[in-house]
C-alpha cells in the first residue's frame, strides 16, 4: 500500500504517540488493570525514550506509531497502534511485512505480545503468520520465524 509510510519519530512526536496509544489501547488496559493516566504517561515517557519509534503515515497524515527493538536473534515489535478512525484500512497490514522482510533478511524471528483481551489483535497477527508460543495470565506471546530462502 503506497499510501502508507514510516518516518522516525522525533521528540516533538511524543504527545502524538501517547494520544494514539490512549485512543487505541485504553479499552484493553481498562479491562485488565484499569487505566491510570499518570502511570501510563510515565510508562510512555520511559518507552518513548528507550525504543525505536516510527510514526505511521497514511496519505501524508500521522495515523499511528510502531516501536521495535533489536537483539542478536530477534526483532521485537513492542507497540503497534493506529488511531481507531484509521483502523481496518490495511495500514497495519501494510506496515508489518516491512518488519517481517527486514527480519528475514537478517535471519531473525519477529516476536511480540498481545493482551489476551485483544482478540482482534491476536487474529491480526495470526493472519500474518504469527503463532502463539506461550502465554501469561494477561498476554499471549507470538512469534514469526524467519523464512528460509
Amino acid at each position: 500500500m503506497e499510501e502508507v509510510s514510516l518516518r522516525k519519530a522525533h521528540a516533538n512526536d511524543s504527545e502524538f504517540v501517547f494520544t494514539v496509544k490512549k485512543a487505541a489501547f485504553q479499552e484493553y488496559v481498562e479491562q485488565v488493570w484499569g487505566w491510570d493516566d499518570s502511570y501510563q504517561r510515565e510508562l510512555h515517557n520511559r518507552r518513548f525514550a528507550a525504543q525505536d519509534v516510527c510514526i505511521i503515515q497514511f496519505c501524508g497524515v500521522d495515523v499511528g506509531f510502531l516501536a521495535i527493538s533489536h537483539t542478536s536473534g530477534m526483532l521485537k515489535v513492542n507497540q503497534l497502534f493506529i488511531l481507531p478512525e484509521y483502523q481496518g484500512r490495511g495500514i497495519g497490514s501494510a506496515c508489518m511485512p516491512r518488519i517481517i522482510d527486514n527480519a528475514n533478511l537478517e535471519g531473525k524471528s519477529v516476536v511480540l505480545q498481545v493482551l489476551k483481551v485483544n482478540t482482534r489483535g491476536i487474529i491480526f497477527y495470526q493472519r500474518l503468520g504469527f503463532t502463539i508460543v506461550s502465554e501469561s495470565a494477561t498476554h499471549v506471546q507470538m512469534e514469526k520465524l524467519p523464512e528460509l530462502s
